[in-house]
């Protein structure tokens, strides 16, 4: 079962911040080093000052976004919210043309133990949860949430809003940087409340994005029973994570694919890189890049294709056989087995272009196409790949198999705000 509970959030004080497009930013893990520039320059009081601060020599940033977060708590700049709440959430964007709206909710989501009704789908790294659980430890706080999503068996979130909250003005609206529209509203109600916690009792949650966010979290929860005095508290608030739920509707759903640049430790003959390739793919090589990408995903609705990019060329990889994979990874479950990032991996980077785990710092990560192509345009050691979208039904299916995922397979979009709604830990500011 999925345990959550309302909370009494820290937010922006609109009476002093009067434009939060100036002070909220996306979550520190897509944010570019050029990004972080940008949010720390557009305000003082911008949230990147507490989420990502900068390296500077002499200072321990972890300690100095404690010191912001302090002081922005004594001046008023953050608040807490008058009571506890869930706080539904709206996001209006748009996509490949398509306008769309996604509704979910934010509140806390008790830690479970593993083989619990909280499943996990990506494996996650050393670095990025060290520099998380540094800043936990300063601030005391959760300071973007994580983003899961269920089933949503009894229609909670389409009730809520339908019967609740449609109509009603929310108490925080923003449009971001990408032209993302989202609006909070809180629900105080105790029988609403009440209702949206029996139903999430009966689900499964499955997280989409931020696994080292909830690691992070467990540790902190693990620091905190071992190091207080005597036993803590059942409902001390480092037992629960922020989280943002919304579910499987994929009419307010996109997943973006994740793309691969590739940067090699020397020059690469692409007649040579071919003939390897066509041991297990279909080559073809496609002149217009908007016909590239219809074509791979036309492809992609009913065979595996991958999609490369060199020397100003396009071209498909079909894979002949995905019982290929069977040799290779037998140690793993068909629904693994059959994600294009792992034949990507294999059958590609790690067969034909020799790459091992210590080469993983030669691989760049990203949504977007159009910077990988101009990045391979001026580096002739680079090369770029190129996946289709993972299906919602393909992350449930691996993570009910126990199994994660490879490293950045999945790109949700659009992303929830940092800066919106903060949980403290402690109940005294």
């Amino acid at each position: 079962m999925a345990k959550i509970k309302p909370f009494q959030a820290v937010i922006y004080n609109q009476e002093k911040i009067k434009d939060l497009s100036k002070v909220v930013c996306p979550p520190y893990d897509v944010i570019s080093a050029k990004q972080q520039d940008y949010y720390h320059g557009l305000s003082e009081y911008n949230f990147i000052h507490i989420l990502l601060g900068k390296d500077i020599s002499g200072e321990d940033k972890y300690e100095r976004s404690a010191d912001y977060f302090k002081g922005w708590l004594k001046n008023n700049i953050l608040i807490r919210d008058r009571k506890p709440a869930v706080y539904f959430y709206s996001q209006d964007y748009k996509v490949r043309g398509e306008n769309k709206t996604r509704l979910g909710f934010i509140t806390l989501l008790r830690l479970e133990e593993e083989n619990s009704a909280i499943f996990r789908h990506e494996h996650t790294r050393l670095a990025p949860k060290e520099d998380r659980f540094n800043l936990m430890k300063q601030v005391k706080a959760n300071l973007s949430p994580i983003f899961v999503i269920f089933s949503d068996k009894k229609r909670i979130i389409q009730r809520v809003w339908q019967k609740d909250l449609q109509g009603q003005k929310p108490f925080i609206e923003v449009t971001d940087q990408d032209k993302v529209t989202h609006r909070l509203w809180r629900i105080e109600s105790d029988d609403v409340l009440s209702y949206m916690q029996a139903g999430m009792a009966e689900e499964n949650i499955f997280i989409a994005d931020g696994h080292h966010r909830y690691e992070v979290a467990c540790a902190y929860r693990a620091m905190m029973l071992k190091e207080g005095p005597g036993k803590p508290q059942e409902e001390e608030d480092f037992n629960y994570v922020l989280t943002y739920f919304t579910n499987t509707d994929a009419r307010g759903l996109s997943i973006l694919p994740f793309h691969r640049l590739v940067r090699l430790q020397q020059g690469l003959d692409i007649e040579d890189l071919k003939l390897k390739l066509k041991d297990d793919f279909d080559l073809e090589e496609i002149k217009d890049k908007s016909r590239f990408f219809f074509l791979m995903e036309k492809g992609g609705r009913s065979e595996h294709v991958l999609g490369m990019y060199k020397d100003k060329r396009y071209w498909l990889l079909r894979l002949k056989n995905v019982r290929i994979l069977d040799k290779m990874v037998p140690d793993k479950p068909k629904e693994y087995r059959s994600l294009d990032a792992v034949i990507l991996n294999y059958l590609v980077l790690k067969k034909v272009l020799a790459f091992g785990e210590q080469d993983n710092q030669n691989i760049t990560y990203g949504p977007f196409p159009d910077e990988f192509i101009e990045k391979v345009d001026n580096d002739p050691f680079s090369i770029a790949f190129f996946l289709n979208p993972v299906r919602i039904e393909q992350i449930m299916a691996v993570a009910e198999k126990g199994e994660r995922m490879p490293p950045k397979s999945t790109y949700f979009y659009p992303k929830v705000l940092s800066g919106l709604v903060i949980n403290k830990f402690d109940s005294a500011i």
